[in-house]
């Protein structure tokens, strides 16, 4: 089972890339195989001309339907997620995260595009058949800072909210194995109480 970590943003660097790579750290620190694409990294004309024939279009698009789970980031511009995601999430298939987990991420200038997530991401992610979008985690540019010498720099909140989505992630990863190697013991039919 392999995570992939999507990053969309436009620019590098990007402080919701940088949390995404430290999602990714947490998750190998438990166990999780990941790897990362960036879309910024596509070739802008083949992604704005959904140009499939594109060898690096075609890639992108194996490396999602190959992952178990996708830890998507963004950051927020104008109340929505970029504009890059936008046209890379347009390319999938209409069932293009079918039973995958999907955890969103952004960051924002300010507390007012919190939403954004909820209203703008969430239904475009679940629209794609995710088999469950954990709950997104959104922090302001303050809340995530960077300097060459002491590196990323999180708010105690979203280092906490990281962890827990990280774990959740984590767990719901683990259950999923575990029922694709059916190491569950059945229960007996004439077992099964009811309550009325």
């Amino acid at each position: 089972m392999t995570i992939l970590l999507l990053a969309g943003s436009p620019s590098a660097p990007s402080r919701s890339t940088r949390l995404l790579h430290f999602t990714g750290e947490k998750l190998a620190l438990l166990g999780h195989r990941y790897s990362k694409m960036d879309v910024r990294d596509l070739p802008g004309d083949a992604l704005l001309r959904a140009d499939f024939n594109d060898t690096s279009i075609q890639a992108a698009l194996a490396q999602v339907a190959q992952a178990t789970a996708v830890v998507v980031a963004t950051p927020v511009y104008k109340a929505s997620y970029s504009g890059a995601l936008k046209a890379f999430l347009d390319l999938l298939p209409q069932f293009g995260l079918s039973g995958k987990l999907v955890l969103p991420l952004a960051t924002g200038g300010s507390q007012s595009h919190m939403l954004a997530l909820d209203y703008a991401l969430r239904p475009v992610l679940s629209s794609l058949a995710a088999r469950h979008v954990l709950p997104s985690i959104y922090a302001t540019e303050a809340q995530v800072q960077w300097s060459e010498q002491e590196g990323l720099s999180l708010d105690q909140n979203i280092f906490q909210r990281i962890n827990e989505g990280v774990q959740q992630l984590s767990d719901s990863l683990l259950a999923l194995r575990k029922i694709s190697n059916n190491d569950f013991d059945p229960i007996p039919f004439s077992q099964v109480r009811c309550s009325v």
